[in-house]
């Protein structure tokens, strides 16, 4: 199966964020690799991409992100990290339904209805 990418992605890669966010809150390169893994290595993130929709989603209010504590023991810069808003959980739950609808009109136009 070839690599998901660039447009295939488009008007998705915010509700995929708000998704891995629902496993606890993360840093963006465990964001990156949760999605990674959850699909099954052929969904391909790039970080310029990841960290504009991390900042949408925070300026919209569906995360919240903040600064690691400086008394950690790892090494290395700070990095920020973020959890879902119950506004987030919100949108999820829409974002789901709207994607459900999506599938089902694509699968009768395609023939292919699931």
């Amino acid at each position: 199966m070839p690599d998901i990418r660039g447009d295939a992605l488009r008007g998705h890669l915010e509700t995929l964020v708000l998704s891995a966010l629902r496993r606890g809150e993360a840093h963006g390169f465990e964001i990156l690799r949760r999605l990674e893994e959850a699909g099954s290595q052929v969904l391909k993130l790039k970080e310029g991409s990841l960290y504009p929709a991390l900042y949408r989603l925070e300026a919209a209010g569906m995360i919240k992100g903040e600064w690691e504590d400086g008394a950690t023991a790892r090494r290395g810069p700070r990095r920020r990290v973020y959890r879902l808003t119950s506004k987030g959980r919100r949108r999820f739950t829409a974002a789901c339904g709207e994607f459900q609808q999506f599938v089902a009109t694509m699968g009768r136009i395609l023939g292919t209805a699931v």
